[in-house]
């Protein structure tokens, strides 16, 4: 197979891939020499309910971005919350232990879910684009350069389609992401605590530029993050399947794969946080604070006011990724949905090898 009908069938790393549907019609039903009937062989076949790389494929691919993403920031939204507290009033909160014991104090339980709304929302959107578009930047660049490029620069690969995907997904986040920072960081009792007041205050105080003020800090954190997030999963499962796990991926269950993704996705996650926590600090600044610039921010924060909170946010970032690929990774095997074998080396690039080492 080549890249050139990448439409048709997408294989982005050759190599053998039960086709979407089943395939070749199965041959009339008769006895192999084992005596097990083809129709029984073609019906042991995984079937898929979609082409890889179809119109119908990226959408459930969105779909499942839109759960693993959502569902995800829901859940933490307290940890999010005293995080974002701590990065804004280091002084008041000091740490997460005591950022917890106040924010509970001051609202109760159900003041640990301030910003719900907003999170599910937003990160619901967020998901959509940062999954979904993965996969069609993933194919699109793959088949731009190349069978033999895609494999010797796959982590490039993954680099690009995932900055791609995350800068437009990023403008899907930005609204809710303002709205939920404010209801987070915000004095209690000078802002509204509920989605339904506090976005027509932004919009009636600032108009849009209050939705949108933080984007350039918010593409500066999300996308070095998504870059991380999906490079560093990516090779990170292919060094389990190679180093770790004592049998090939295809002699795997789906339930020990689901395990070797959640633990890659937690490794990457670490990194994630750390990568884009600066940033991650800025926005939250100037949500809090505003009129501030990105400059304002910096000067005001200093560099070690830029990594306060860095221990919790490793924590909800880690947790984060995993269960995200988890999801991400149930959704596709429940919607049975098919994906690519691992990477391995085009026959064409391993004969040109062959030929200059002789």
């Amino acid at each position: 197979m080549t890249i050139s009908n990448v439409n048709k069938s997408v294989n982005l790393f050759p190599g053998p891939m039960v086709p979407a549907h089943g395939g070749e019609p199965a041959p009339a039903p008769g006895l192999t020499s084992s005596g097990r009937s083809f129709l029984a062989a073609a019906e042991a076949e995984p079937k898929y309910s979609c082409e890889f790389g179809s119109s119908k494929y990226f959408a459930l691919c969105g779909l499942g971005g839109i759960l693993s993403c959502g569902i995800t920031h829901t859940a933490v939204t307290p940890l999010d919350l005293v995080k974002c507290r701590l990065q804004v009033n280091k002084e008041k909160y000091q740490n997460l232990g005591k950022g917890f014991k106040l924010t509970y104090a001051e609202g109760g339980a159900g003041g640990l879910f301030l910003g719900w709304a907003p999170t599910a929302l937003g990160y619901s959107a967020q998901g959509l684009c940062k999954f979904g578009f993965y996969e069609v930047f993933k194919n699109l660049y793959s088949n731009m350069i190349g069978e033999e490029n895609t494999y010797l620069y796959r982590t490039s690969l993954y680099l690009a389609a995932s900055a791609s995907a995350e800068f437009f997904a990023d403008i899907a986040l930005s609204p809710m992401e303002s709205v939920k920072v404010r209801i987070q960081t915000s004095q209690v009792g000078t802002f509204p605590t509920t989605l339904r007041e506090a976005a027509p205050k932004i919009m009636k105080e600032e108009g849009l530029n209050g939705f949108y003020k933080s984007l350039a800090p918010l593409w500066g954190r999300q996308i070095p993050y998504t870059m991380m997030k999906f490079a560093c999963f990516e090779r990170t499962v292919e060094a389990l399947y190679e180093h770790v796990v004592p049998k090939p991926r295809a002699e795997c269950s789906k339930s020990e794969q689901l395990v070797v993704t959640f633990a890659a996705g937690y490794i990457a996650g670490v990194f994630c946080a750390i990568v884009s926590h600066p940033a991650d600090t800025i926005v939250s600044y100037m949500n809090k604070a505003q009129g501030s610039s990105m400059g304002d921010a910096a000067r005001a924060l200093g560099f070690s006011g830029m990594w306060g909170g860095l221990g919790p946010r490793i924590i909800m970032i880690g947790t984060l990724t995993a269960l995200q690929w988890f999801i991400y990774d149930g959704v596709k095997v429940a919607l049975a949905l098919p994906r690519p074998p691992p990477p391995q080396m085009p026959e064409s690039l391993r004969l040109k090898l062959e030929a200059a080492q002789k």
